[in-house]
Protein backbone atom coordinates (compact mmCIF):
# COMPACT_ATOMS: atom_id res chain seq x y z
CA UNK A 1 0.00 0.00 0.00
CA UNK A 2 1.34 3.75 -1.05
CA UNK A 3 1.77 5.55 2.27
CA UNK A 4 1.25 8.85 0.15
CA UNK A 5 -1.78 7.20 -0.74
CA UNK A 6 -3.34 6.53 2.39
CA UNK A 7 -1.92 9.65 4.68
CA UNK A 8 -4.70 11.57 3.40
CA UNK A 9 -7.44 9.29 4.12
CA UNK A 10 -6.42 8.92 7.96
CA UNK A 11 -8.57 11.44 9.02
CA UNK A 12 -11.55 10.36 7.34
CA UNK A 13 -11.16 6.98 8.89
CA UNK A 14 -10.99 8.59 11.93
CA UNK A 15 -14.10 10.39 11.75
CA UNK A 16 -15.78 7.32 10.61
CA UNK A 17 -14.84 5.20 13.64
CA UNK A 18 -16.83 8.44 15.68
CA UNK A 19 -19.52 8.48 14.12
CA UNK A 20 -20.29 5.83 11.44
CA UNK A 21 -22.63 8.12 9.25
CA UNK A 22 -20.24 8.94 5.73
CA UNK A 23 -22.75 12.22 4.81
CA UNK A 24 -21.58 13.56 8.70
CA UNK A 25 -18.00 12.63 7.96
CA UNK A 26 -18.32 14.16 5.01
CA UNK A 27 -19.32 17.74 6.17
CA UNK A 28 -16.86 17.06 9.41
CA UNK A 29 -13.75 16.64 7.14
CA UNK A 30 -15.02 19.18 4.73
CA UNK A 31 -14.83 16.87 1.46
CA UNK A 32 -17.72 15.67 -1.28
CA UNK A 33 -19.55 12.68 0.48
CA UNK A 34 -18.80 11.02 -2.96
CA UNK A 35 -15.08 11.45 -2.14
CA UNK A 36 -15.21 10.15 1.39
CA UNK A 37 -17.55 6.96 -0.10
CA UNK A 38 -14.59 6.23 -3.11
CA UNK A 39 -11.87 6.61 -0.62
CA UNK A 40 -13.17 3.87 1.76
CA UNK A 41 -13.85 1.54 -1.15
CA UNK A 42 -10.75 2.42 -2.56
CA UNK A 43 -9.00 1.54 0.95
CA UNK A 44 -11.10 -2.52 1.30
CA UNK A 45 -9.72 -2.81 -2.99
CA UNK A 46 -6.09 -2.26 -1.26
CA UNK A 47 -6.69 -3.99 1.73
CA UNK A 48 -8.13 -7.23 0.04
CA UNK A 49 -11.22 -7.10 2.83
CA UNK A 50 -13.95 -4.21 3.13
CA UNK A 51 -13.48 -2.11 5.68
CA UNK A 52 -17.54 -0.82 5.86
CA UNK A 53 -20.68 -2.36 5.50
CA UNK A 54 -24.00 -0.78 5.48
CA UNK A 55 -26.36 -0.56 8.44
CA UNK A 56 -29.88 1.12 6.94
CA UNK A 57 -29.11 4.38 7.11
CA UNK A 58 -25.93 4.31 8.40
CA UNK A 59 -22.32 2.39 8.17
CA UNK A 60 -20.08 0.30 10.18
CA UNK A 61 -16.65 -0.56 10.24
CA UNK A 62 -15.54 -4.28 9.38
CA UNK A 63 -13.29 -5.69 11.95
CA UNK A 64 -10.54 -4.92 9.44
CA UNK A 65 -11.85 -1.37 9.58
CA UNK A 66 -11.85 -0.61 12.64
CA UNK A 67 -8.35 -1.96 13.40
CA UNK A 68 -6.94 0.78 10.56
CA UNK A 69 -9.09 3.56 11.43
CA UNK A 70 -7.56 2.85 15.07
CA UNK A 71 -4.16 2.82 13.67
CA UNK A 72 -5.45 6.19 12.06
CA UNK A 73 -6.21 7.52 15.12
CA UNK A 74 -2.65 6.65 16.63
CA UNK A 75 -0.87 7.95 13.73
CA UNK A 76 -2.97 11.35 13.71
CA UNK A 77 -2.00 11.84 17.58
CA UNK A 78 1.71 11.62 16.57
CA UNK A 79 1.26 13.85 13.31
CA UNK A 80 -0.65 16.40 15.14
CA UNK A 81 2.59 17.96 17.16
CA UNK A 82 4.69 17.94 14.42
CA UNK A 83 2.42 20.08 12.46
CA UNK A 84 1.77 22.34 14.96
CA UNK A 85 5.71 22.98 15.15
CA UNK A 86 6.07 22.87 11.56
CA UNK A 87 3.56 25.76 11.60
CA UNK A 88 5.00 27.39 14.16
CA UNK A 89 8.48 27.36 12.46
CA UNK A 90 6.42 28.59 9.21
CA UNK A 91 4.99 31.73 11.29
CA UNK A 92 7.87 34.99 12.63
CA UNK A 93 5.87 35.21 14.82
CA UNK A 94 5.44 31.65 16.60
CA UNK A 95 8.60 30.40 15.25
CA UNK A 96 11.89 29.08 17.52
CA UNK A 97 15.86 30.52 16.96
CA UNK A 98 18.76 28.61 17.67
CA UNK A 99 21.42 30.47 18.64
CA UNK A 100 25.08 29.72 19.51
CA UNK A 101 27.69 32.14 20.77
CA UNK A 102 30.61 32.54 22.82
CA UNK A 103 30.57 32.56 26.33
CA UNK A 104 31.61 35.86 27.06
CA UNK A 105 28.31 37.49 24.96
CA UNK A 106 26.04 35.62 27.71
CA UNK A 107 26.53 38.48 29.95
CA UNK A 108 24.79 41.24 28.53
CA UNK A 109 25.08 41.31 24.38
CA UNK A 110 23.22 38.24 23.68
CA UNK A 111 20.67 38.91 26.58
CA UNK A 112 19.87 42.38 25.91
CA UNK A 113 19.51 40.72 21.97
CA UNK A 114 17.05 38.32 23.35
CA UNK A 115 15.01 40.92 25.28
CA UNK A 116 14.81 43.50 22.85
CA UNK A 117 13.38 41.34 19.95
CA UNK A 118 10.67 39.43 22.51
CA UNK A 119 9.75 42.74 23.71
CA UNK A 120 8.20 42.56 19.90
CA UNK A 121 7.80 39.69 19.17
CA UNK A 122 6.28 37.76 22.65
CA UNK A 123 5.82 34.29 20.94
CA UNK A 124 8.80 33.62 19.26
CA UNK A 125 10.91 31.08 21.39
CA UNK A 126 14.71 30.91 21.96
CA UNK A 127 17.26 27.94 21.83
CA UNK A 128 20.65 29.45 23.30
CA UNK A 129 24.29 27.47 22.91
CA UNK A 130 26.91 28.58 24.81
CA UNK A 131 30.80 26.96 23.41
CA UNK A 132 34.19 28.03 22.33
CA UNK A 133 34.32 29.22 18.89
CA UNK A 134 34.78 25.97 16.75
CA UNK A 135 32.55 24.29 18.71
CA UNK A 136 29.76 26.89 17.65
CA UNK A 137 30.67 26.59 14.19
CA UNK A 138 30.52 22.97 14.23
CA UNK A 139 27.10 23.16 15.49
CA UNK A 140 26.35 25.58 12.47
CA UNK A 141 27.32 23.29 9.93
CA UNK A 142 25.99 20.32 11.12
CA UNK A 143 22.61 22.15 11.57
CA UNK A 144 22.12 22.33 14.98
CA UNK A 145 21.60 25.81 15.10
CA UNK A 146 20.44 28.41 13.37
CA UNK A 147 22.96 31.11 13.89
CA UNK A 148 26.22 32.22 15.39
CA UNK A 149 27.59 35.02 16.76
CA UNK A 150 31.50 34.57 17.19
CA UNK A 151 34.49 36.19 16.73
CA UNK A 152 36.53 36.26 14.00
CA UNK A 153 33.78 34.61 11.97
CA UNK A 154 34.56 31.84 10.17
CA UNK A 155 35.81 31.94 6.27
CA UNK A 156 34.36 29.43 3.57
CA UNK A 157 32.10 29.29 0.83
CA UNK A 158 29.38 27.53 2.72
CA UNK A 159 29.10 30.86 5.37
CA UNK A 160 27.81 34.33 5.26
CA UNK A 161 28.56 36.28 7.17
CA UNK A 162 27.95 40.35 8.35
CA UNK A 163 30.55 41.72 10.66
CA UNK A 164 27.99 43.43 13.65
CA UNK A 165 30.36 45.17 16.26
CA UNK A 166 34.20 45.19 17.21
CA UNK A 167 36.09 44.87 20.56
CA UNK A 168 39.23 46.63 21.06
CA UNK A 169 42.51 44.26 21.94
CA UNK A 170 44.13 44.78 25.02
CA UNK A 171 46.97 43.83 26.72
CA UNK A 172 46.48 43.32 30.83
CA UNK A 173 49.57 42.39 32.66
CA UNK A 174 49.43 42.24 36.82
CA UNK A 175 50.85 45.07 39.12
CA UNK A 176 54.40 45.55 39.25
CA UNK A 177 55.05 44.26 35.51
CA UNK A 178 57.77 45.88 33.54
CA UNK A 179 55.21 47.03 31.32
CA UNK A 180 52.77 48.72 33.80
CA UNK A 181 53.82 52.43 32.95
CA UNK A 182 53.54 51.65 29.53
CA UNK A 183 51.18 54.04 27.52
CA UNK A 184 50.96 51.25 24.86
CA UNK A 185 52.07 47.84 24.34
CA UNK A 186 53.13 46.68 20.97
CA UNK A 187 52.82 42.53 20.58
CA UNK A 188 56.51 42.29 20.23
CA UNK A 189 57.01 43.65 23.88
CA UNK A 190 55.09 40.48 24.80
CA UNK A 191 58.21 38.01 23.85
CA UNK A 192 59.55 35.92 26.06
CA UNK A 193 56.86 36.58 28.76
CA UNK A 194 54.59 34.12 29.93
CA UNK A 195 51.65 34.06 28.40
CA UNK A 196 48.34 33.28 29.56
CA UNK A 197 45.47 32.41 26.91
CA UNK A 198 42.48 30.41 25.78
CA UNK A 199 42.27 26.41 24.69
CA UNK A 200 42.83 25.77 21.05
CA UNK A 201 39.24 26.34 19.84
CA UNK A 202 38.49 29.51 20.80
CA UNK A 203 38.34 32.86 18.78
CA UNK A 204 40.81 34.63 21.43
CA UNK A 205 43.32 31.95 21.18
CA UNK A 206 43.74 31.71 17.69
CA UNK A 207 43.61 35.85 17.20
CA UNK A 208 46.62 35.60 19.79
CA UNK A 209 48.44 32.83 17.94
CA UNK A 210 47.97 34.82 14.64
CA UNK A 211 49.11 38.05 16.25
CA UNK A 212 52.07 36.32 17.69
CA UNK A 213 52.99 34.95 14.22
CA UNK A 214 53.04 37.90 12.44
CA UNK A 215 55.09 39.46 14.72
CA UNK A 216 57.64 37.01 14.50
CA UNK A 217 57.68 34.85 17.68
CA UNK A 218 56.68 31.53 19.25
CA UNK A 219 54.08 32.46 22.54
CA UNK A 220 55.39 30.81 25.62
CA UNK A 221 51.74 29.88 26.96
CA UNK A 222 52.06 28.68 30.55
CA UNK A 223 48.20 28.45 31.30
CA UNK A 224 45.35 27.96 28.59
CA UNK A 225 41.66 28.00 30.01
CA UNK A 226 38.16 28.09 29.54
CA UNK A 227 37.00 31.20 30.67
CA UNK A 228 38.25 34.91 29.87
CA UNK A 229 37.50 35.91 33.52
CA UNK A 230 39.73 32.67 33.96
CA UNK A 231 42.62 34.36 32.57
CA UNK A 232 42.11 37.81 34.01
CA UNK A 233 42.23 35.99 37.57
CA UNK A 234 45.71 34.43 36.83
CA UNK A 235 47.09 37.76 35.45
CA UNK A 236 46.26 39.30 38.47
CA UNK A 237 47.51 37.30 40.71
CA UNK A 238 51.34 37.54 38.74
CA UNK A 239 51.44 34.01 36.83
CA UNK A 240 51.66 36.09 33.19
CA UNK A 241 50.26 38.75 30.86
CA UNK A 242 47.42 38.32 28.33
CA UNK A 243 45.86 39.88 25.33
CA UNK A 244 42.25 40.22 26.18
CA UNK A 245 39.19 42.94 25.61
CA UNK A 246 38.19 45.41 27.94
CA UNK A 247 36.20 43.55 31.25
CA UNK A 248 33.11 44.21 31.00
CA UNK A 249 32.99 44.94 34.91
CA UNK A 250 35.59 45.79 37.29
CA UNK A 251 38.74 43.71 36.55
CA UNK A 252 39.80 41.87 39.66
CA UNK A 253 42.39 43.58 41.56
CA UNK A 254 45.68 43.70 40.67
CA UNK A 255 45.59 44.05 37.18
CA UNK A 256 46.00 46.80 34.62
CA UNK A 257 45.31 46.84 31.44
CA UNK A 258 46.98 48.71 28.09
CA UNK A 259 46.29 49.89 25.09
CA UNK A 260 47.57 47.64 22.22
CA UNK A 261 49.67 49.72 19.57
CA UNK A 262 48.41 50.04 16.19
CA UNK A 263 44.99 49.71 17.58
CA UNK A 264 43.82 46.13 17.20
CA UNK A 265 40.21 44.72 17.21
CA UNK A 266 38.69 41.84 17.69
CA UNK A 267 35.57 41.44 15.34
CA UNK A 268 32.53 39.41 15.78
CA UNK A 269 30.83 38.46 12.88
CA UNK A 270 26.83 37.00 13.04
CA UNK A 271 26.98 33.68 10.87
CA UNK A 272 24.57 31.10 8.52
CA UNK A 273 25.26 28.33 6.14
CA UNK A 274 24.89 30.75 2.72
CA UNK A 275 22.75 27.64 0.98
CA UNK A 276 20.52 26.53 3.91
CA UNK A 277 17.31 28.65 3.49
CA UNK A 278 16.35 29.82 7.35
CA UNK A 279 12.99 30.22 8.79
CA UNK A 280 11.03 33.30 8.99
CA UNK A 281 11.17 33.58 12.60
CA UNK A 282 14.73 33.11 12.43
CA UNK A 283 15.09 35.63 9.20
CA UNK A 284 13.25 38.19 11.64
CA UNK A 285 15.32 37.95 14.39
CA UNK A 286 18.57 38.14 11.73
CA UNK A 287 17.81 41.50 10.77
CA UNK A 288 16.72 42.56 13.85
CA UNK A 289 20.38 41.88 15.33
CA UNK A 290 21.29 43.67 12.49
CA UNK A 291 19.42 46.74 13.06
CA UNK A 292 20.31 46.98 16.65
CA UNK A 293 24.09 47.06 16.12
CA UNK A 294 23.68 49.13 13.31
CA UNK A 295 24.33 47.15 10.28
CA UNK A 296 22.36 48.31 7.08
CA UNK A 297 21.54 45.32 4.58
Amino acid sequence: MNELELAPKLAVLKALAADEHVTRVAERVGLPQPTVSRWIAELGEQLGAPIMTKSGRRVRLTRAGRLLAEAATRSLAALEPGLREVEEELDPEKGRVVLGFLHMLGRAVVPELVRSYRAEHPHVRFGLVQNARQAVIDKLVSGEIDLALVAPPPVGPEFESVVVFEQPLIVVVPAGHRLESRKSVRVQDLEGEDLITLEHGYGLRQITDDMCAAAGFTPRYVFECQEIETVRGLVAAGLGVALLTHAEFAPPPGLRELPLTPRTGRIFGLTWLKDHPLPPAVRAFREHALRTHGVQR
